[in-house]
C-alpha cells in the first residue's frame, strides 16, 4: 500500500532489512560502518525496547540506534529473522517477525515472535515499538547465573 504521501512502507522496511543484513554480515556493531543503515532512519528516530530486556530502554537518533545494535550484539551471539509478515501497512506499519537466536552469555537458543509497530515519515523510520512475547524468558536466556545460585524446581 502506498500512503497518501506517495511512500511505500513495505519498500522502506525491505530496504532497511536488507541494509541491516549487510551491516551484520560485514561484522555488525563495532566492526562495520553504520552509514549504510542511517538513511533508513529519521535523524530523530526513537526506538523503544522493553525495560526488562538486556538492551531495554529508549534509544534516540542515529547514535541511539547504533548503540542499540551494539547492545543487541553484546546480548546475542546470533539473531536470525526467519520469517516476516506485514500485517498492516501505512504510515504506521505492523510487522510480525519470527526470530531464532542464541544468547551470548548462556549459549541458550530461543525461538520467539516480535510484533513491531513502525511509524514511517518522509520515507524513513521515525519510531519503532517492538513487542516481545516473553521478555522474562529472553532476559533469563541472556543472563548467566553464577554457579551455586541456580533455583531448583520441585518435581
Amino acid at each position: 500500500m502506498i500512503t497518501s504521501s506517495g511512500i511505500d512502507p513495505v519498500a522502506v522496511l525491505t530496504r532497511m532489512y536488507a541494509a541491516e543484513a549487510a551491516y551484520l554480515a560485514a561484522g555488525g556493531p563495532g566492526e562495520a560502518s553504520f552509514d549504510p543503515l542511517a538513511p533508513s532512519f529519521a535523524p530523530d528516530v526513537v526506538l523503544h525496547q522493553a525495560d526488562a530486556l538486556p538492551y531495554g530502554g529508549t534509544w534516540r537518533g542515529h547514535a541511539g540506534v547504533e548503540g542499540f545494535f551494539l547492545a543487541m550484539s553484546a546480548a546475542w551471539e546470533s539473531f536470525e529473522m526467519v520469517g516476516q509478515e506485514f500485517l498492516a501497512t501505512g504510515p504506521t506499519t505492523v510487522v510480525l517477525t519470527q526470530v531464532r537466536a542464541r544468547a551470548r552469555a548462556t549459549g541458550r537458543e530461543l525461538a520467539f515472535p516480535i510484533l513491531q509497530t513502525i511509524r514511517i515519515e518522509g520515507g524513513r523510520i521515525a519510531e519503532v515499538w517492538p513487542f516481545y512475547w516473553d521478555t522474562a524468558a529472553i532476559a533469563a536466556a541472556c543472563t548467566a547465573t553464577p554457579p551455586g545460585t541456580e533455583v531448583r524446581r520441585r518435581q
